[in-house]
Formats: C-alpha cells, sequence, structure tokens
C-alpha cells in the first residue's frame, strides 16, 4: 500500500515541531540553570586577612602539660546552655557571670584518630573560651561566631610538646569593631596566661 505523500509530510512536520519544542526547553532549562550558577557565584566573596599563628612550647612531657591544663581551665557547666533552651535568662546571665575567664567547652583527641593510620601520636585539639566573651563579640558581628570559641592544639610532635592557635586579636581583628577587638585584646590575654601556666 502507498503511504499517502500528504500524511507523511504531515507526521514528519509533527515530528520536527516537536524536536524543536525540546530544543527550546533543553535551551531554556541550560539558561536558567547558567543564571543560577551566575546568582550562586556573585553571592560568594573571598577576603585574605593575616592570621597570627602562636606556638608555646613546653619542656615537660605531654601528660603533665594536659593535666595542668585541664585543672587550670576546667569543662563548663552545660547547665547553663540548658538554662538558655528554657529561656530562663536571668538566672543564665548570674551564672555566665560567675564563670572564670575562660572553659573548655569540648575537646577531640587526633592522636587517637591517627590509629586508623597505624600511627601513635599525641595530639588533642580544645574548645576554649568564654559564653558571655563570646556574645560581647557576636552581638556587634555575628560573623564572630566562626572563631569562638578559640580552638588550641596540645600536641607532641618531633619538636616537643606545645601549645598552638590562632590570635584571636588577629581572626576577630578582621571584622574592624571597636568594642569587639576591645573584647578580643582581653581574650587574648587571658589565652595566652592560661597557655602559659599550663606549659610551665
Amino acid at each position: 500500500m502507498t503511504p499517502n505523500l500528504d500524511a507523511v509530510k504531515k507526521t514528519m512536520r509533527e515530528r520536527r515541531d516537536r524536536r524543536c519544542r525540546i530544543d527550546e526547553a533543553v535551551l531554556l532549562i541550560l539558561a536558567t540553570h547558567r543564571r543560577t550558577i551566575s546568582m550562586v557565584i556573585k553571592t560568594i566573596d573571598i577576603q585574605t586577612i593575616s592570621i597570627d599563628h602562636i606556638t608555646i612550647r613546653s619542656s615537660k612531657d605531654f601528660g603533665t602539660v594536659k593535666s595542668k591544663l585541664e585543672s587550670t581551665i576546667l569543662r563548663i557547666d552545660d547547665g547553663i546552655f540548658t538554662l538558655l533552651r528554657y529561656r530562663e535568662t536571668s538566672r543564665a546571665l548570674r551564672e555566665l557571670e560567675a564563670l572564670p575567664a575562660l572553659s573548655i567547652f569540648s575537646f577531640r583527641d587526633h592522636g587517637v584518630l591517627l590509629q586508623v593510620a597505624g600511627l601513635e601520636r599525641r595530639a588533642i585539639q580544645y574548645d576554649i573560651g568564654n559564653p558571655l566573651t563570646a556574645s560581647k563579640m557576636t552581638r556587634h558581628r555575628i560573623s564572630a561566631g566562626l572563631y569562638a570559641p578559640v580552638r588550641v592544639l596540645l600536641r607532641e610532635d618531633s619538636d616537643g610538646v606545645a601549645f598552638e592557635y590562632d590570635r584571636p586579636m588577629t581572626t576577630f581583628g578582621q571584622f574592624a569593631d571597636p568594642d569587639l577587638i576591645a573584647t578580643a585584646q582581653q581574650l587574648d590575654v587571658d589565652l595566652q596566661a592560661a597557655l602559659e601556666t599550663a606549659a610551665q
């Protein structure tokens, strides 16, 4: 049976039109995707800052320095955060004001983690700070929360036992806020004094 020429032409036109619509849809999706990527890229800001990295060495063994640090700077009472969760702000503030200048928030044992690589090392990372001090900085610039509490590494390496950390004045100093910087200066003094005491 000879196919109807008009029917064949009509079918071909329909297929061509359908392909065109698909191509247009694909182009629209790609264009939208490119615009989305472009919009995302435009929201990324990169700022280069200068950081002072501090190393405080100790002639003592790792265990002695660790014990002295943890007796000099005590673990924070998590009950304070429970009070804040239940909006007991007045009571929480009284508790915060009674805290020492510095507390250990948490710690991570990087030395133990290296056992998976078959290595025996001693290295503990501490989060050290003061919640009230942190709030005095983040109330001016919420981005300061990136550096509060301060991370301090106690490690034993080929050059002996040492504390390492980035100086708060330089991490917080990037925000160029006088009130924030004044608080960071005191944090700087308190932290260095406590670590030097633990290293002696």
